[in-house]
């Protein structure tokens, strides 16, 4: 072949051999791959959409089965503690057993923040993620997400909940996981549009033992556990709202 013509083409396949060889970071953070999950349950993310769509959401609830099960039919738990507590409050509860915050992030990104204008968004997520990915992913998942508030309610302010404690030993692992991850999630709080609340303790006995009375399995809060939940945060709930 030509020399000419070969340092022609060298020339011209240069860029795409340094951009083969040297990848551009991907933007948004570990947690956003080139294409984030779907959710769990389409099904679930279209009736979202529907209630989205309906407007008269004042305050919303995101999160995994432990927020879905605080009252979305049929395996809510804590339904007649939501009625007592949130329903006078004009509330939706946008949670899906399972989902991560990849799933969320996505779910955020994909009409579930359209069509209302909510007071106060309330986030307790992370959980799932626990076997999947490190602390740090975790933390950037649940700060993206914030993002997606911010930019799709920014008339809302958002109460973000640490992780609840799993496992009855207070000296497993997970516990210290746990405890590290919501150290981090703290620090997401500017306490003007970002609020940050740790209720942990509220589930444990004086010597740190969550109880089968409160999480039957060690994660998914009985009656009794939508309870503690609902009157850690009920008066909090109503200032941000005001």
């Amino acid at each position: 072949m030509n020399r000419k013509l070969v340092a022609v083409l060298l020339f011209l396949l240069l860029p795409t051999l340094l951009i083969a060889q040297n990848p551009p970071a991907p933007r948004g953070g570990p947690v956003l791959p080139a294409n984030l999950p779907r959710p769990r349950d389409d099904n679930r993310h279209k009736a979202f959409l529907e209630i989205a769509q309906r407007g008269n959401i004042d305050l919303l609830f995101v999160g995994d089965s432990i927020t879905d099960w605080f009252s979305n039919e049929p395996r809510a738990r804590g339904l007649t503690i939501w009625n007592t507590h949130f329903a006078p409050l004009k509330p939706a509860n946008f949670g899906i057993a399972g989902d991560t915050t990849q799933g969320v992030l996505w779910r955020m990104q994909n009409g579930e923040l359209d069509g209302f204008q909510a007071k106060l968004i309330v986030l307790m997520l992370g959980t799932n993620n626990l076997s999947r990915n490190p602390v740090d992913e975790i933390v950037d998942g649940d700060r993206l997400i914030i993002e997606e508030f911010k930019k799709r309610q920014p008339q809302a302010k958002v109460l973000l909940l640490g992780i609840f404690p799993r496992n009855a030993d207070p000296a497993s692992q997970i516990r210290a996981t746990i405890k590290e991850i919501n150290s981090r999630l703290a620090k997401l709080a500017d306490n003007n549009r970002v609020f940050y609340m740790d209720i942990g303790e509220k589930f444990l006995t004086a010597d740190g033992i969550l109880t089968t009375e409160i999480m039957a399995d060690g994660l998914h809060p009985t009656e009794k556990g939508y309870q503690v939940w609902a009157e850690a945060i009920i008066d909090k709930v109503r200032a941000l709202m005001k």
